[in-house]
């Protein structure tokens, strides 16, 4: 397993180590031991997430606030997708920042999302089946996002608009500007 780190202040990208061979393939997509040494500390993922989108299909941005603030180990089972993080932590050099990062069945790569990171995605295939592991449990109350076109980040999701697939929820988020952090 390696781990690359990104552009974005504890935010890294995992590349497994895949054995292929005429059955198939085999990779470790998660070593608590590993992961603690890169990180430096310890981190409980308590819930596991899967979806499954069409293409064009937008999730995010979303976050978690307070004490039910998550970190997340994303990556993409089937298909492709645009994976989308933006530093919202007030203190950090890289606040307001974002990254792109492409996900697929076949790179196996893997996103660690840090607390305090809005995170989002678009299915770049046909289907795609998204998974991510969160170190605390969803709560209703304690969730927020920034809009998906927001002026100031600036995000190039790949994908006409008219070809996005985007909730009612999603579509009234706030600015990046904003935010009540």
């Amino acid at each position: 397993m390696n781990f690359n780190q990104t552009d974005l202040e504890d935010c890294f990208i995992i590349e497994p180590r895949v054995f292929e061979d005429k059955r198939g393939y085999f990779y470790e997509s998660f070593n608590y031991r590993l992961f603690e040494n890169y990180l430096g500390s310890s981190i409980n993922f308590v819930q596991d997430n899967e979806s499954f989108s069409q293409k064009g299909v937008l999730r995010g941005l979303h976050f978690q606030t307070g004490e039910f603030a998550q970190a997340k180990l994303v990556r993409v089972i089937k298909g492709e997708v645009l994976d989308v993080v933006v530093d919202c932590r007030v203190n950090s050099k890289t606040f307001g920042h974002h990254i792109s990062v492409i996900l697929n069945e076949d790179n196996k790569r893997q996103l660690f999302v840090p607390r305090g990171f809005a995170h989002g995605f678009v299915t770049l295939s046909e289907v795609a089946i998204f998974a991510y592991k969160c170190d605390n449990y969803y709560n209703r109350n304690s969730e927020g996002g920034i809009i998906f076109n927001d002026e100031e980040l600036c995000i190039d999701w790949k994908l006409p608009k008219e070809e996005l697939i985007i909730s009612e929820k999603d579509l009234v988020l706030p600015t990046f500007k904003e935010l009540q952090i």
